[in-house]
């Protein structure tokens, strides 16, 4: 199949301040958005780059008080760092100043290998830093964090918004251990988890046969080789059946998104046409809309989607172009609705800003920001999750419920909406279940 040419969309939910991200790159061959600057304050500038000359004024006698009456000396650098990252502060939880270290953390992510515990994360205002999944097979999962714990100290020392600078507290030699405090709504006190780094190698796309012709294959992020993973996945299973599956389980629960690329041709890979998502900003280079291209590789077998509160971004790219196109029904929970796209901006001094340039749309022209993909069968924890979740008081989160965050367009209700993380063997049982109900209907179905 052809692979499509996208904007590289880039993953950085494994950043300490971040939660699934994706980067458009330059739309122009000299090296991106042009970004208006002049040593000249009184320098003709368009309407949209404006900046009144008041509030320069006022910046800078803040600055100058500071300079001169602040009880320690600050370093101009430092203070101006400041500046700069209180401009991207109070946008949206999403929107960052990134510097080089940052950077390089970012690519990490995206390569998929990196040390630490485990975990993609938001942070919080405060510093402290609010879980939205634990990557499979990692020292955080094997520890029990789970998506809505908040980490408010490591070994010890409260987190501050310092703490986001660079690879941050929970990055580190593998091996070395490192103590958590960790807040879980409904639970009285905050408790303490210790585990030990390791070099997190995420192995994106599992594989394997639930029963003769009915393959599972689980996406626990997007990167840069996802797609190219799960074609293999794909076509192993498909060996397996003697060529052709009957049916498929995707499992997309907790996954936090990452490379859009990898998610829009996955979404190809089981689509012969149709828009798949489409984005829309302020800038026209922002706009854009990608479609499938002729070819199913799994030539029309049913495809039920599994997905729960954990799965955003990226993830809700694919499972919503998926049912919005009628290719796959959508079994689960109300997935985490961040619907927004980041632009990442790089400076000429190795730091780059991120900024939410965009809203990204599902086939039906929806915005899911705020408010998550609704499944077309709506499953629960089971009983023994249930009364763990009620124990210890675990109370999924959404993008509507983050400090900051940009409105949905549909968002009136979906803050008290909030979907369940479905953890454990039985959604998969019950994906299945669904899976094989338009097959028994056909099979039983009276020929005329």
């Amino acid at each position: 199949m052809r692979r499509i040419s996208l904007f590289a969309f880039l993953f950085a939910l494994g950043l300490s301040n971040v939660q699934a991200q994706e980067q458009v790159p330059p739309n122009d061959a000299d090296g991106g958005h042009a970004v208006a600057s002049s040593d000249d304050p009184d320098a003709a500038e368009s309407e949209t780059t404006k900046v009144p000359l008041a509030e320069i004024r006022r910046y800078v006698g803040v600055y100058d008080a500071i300079k001169q009456a602040y009880v320690d000396p600050v370093d101009d650098h430092k203070l101006m760092q400041s500046a700069i990252k209180g401009l991207l502060l109070d946008l949206d939880p999403h929107s960052a100043y990134l510097e080089k270290s940052d950077a390089q953390a970012f690519d990490e992510e995206t390569n998929g290998a990196y040390d630490g515990i485990g975990v993609e994360v938001v942070t919080l205002p405060d510093g402290s830093v609010k879980i939205v999944s634990a990557i499979d097979d990692t020292p955080a999962a094997q520890a029990g964090l789970r998506s809505g714990d908040t980490i408010v100290a490591v070994d010890g020392r409260e987190l501050t918004p310092a703490d986001a600078v660079g690879p941050g507290p929970l990055r580190g030699k593998p091996g070395s251990s490192v103590k958590l405090k960790i807040v879980r709504e409904g639970t009285a006190k905050p408790f303490d988890v210790t585990l030990k780094r390791d070099t997190i190698r995420v192995a994106s796309v599992r594989s394997r046969m639930l029963e003769p012709g009915y393959g599972y294959i689980r996406i626990s992020q997007f990167q840069a080789d996802t797609a190219a993973d799960f074609e293999k996945n794909l076509d192993k299973l498909q060996a397996q059946s003697g060529g052709k599956l009957r049916g498929l389980v995707l499992d997309l629960r907790s996954n936090p998104g990452g490379l859009l690329t990898s998610a829009v041709q996955i979404a190809d890979d089981l689509l012969d046409s149709g828009t798949i998502v489409s984005t829309r900003g302020r800038m026209p280079g922002n706009d854009a809309t990608f479609r499938a291209t002729p070819g199913d590789r799994m030539h029309g077998a049913p495809v039920v989607a599994l997905v729960d509160a954990g799965s955003a971004s990226a993830t809700e790219v694919l499972s919503g172009a998926l049912r919005d196109l009628h290719r796959a029904k959508i079994v689960g929970s109300r997935t985490f609705g961040k619907g927004l796209v980041q632009t990442l901006l790089p400076l000429d001094n190795g730091d780059s800003v991120k900024l939410t340039t965009a809203r990204y749309y599902t086939p039906s022209g929806k915005s899911i920001q705020g408010v998550g993909i609704v499944p077309d069968v709506v499953l629960k924890p089971d009983e023994a999750t249930a009364e763990k979740e009620t124990e210890d008081g675990d109370t999924p989160y959404t993008e509507a419920s983050l400090p900051g965050h940009l409105h949905g367009e549909d968002e009136d209700d979906a803050g008290t909406n909030a979907g369940d993380v479905l953890p454990g063997d039985a959604p998969i049982t019950a994906a299945l279940q669904e899976l094989k109900k338009p097959v028994a209907q056909a099979e039983t179905k009276p020929k005329g």
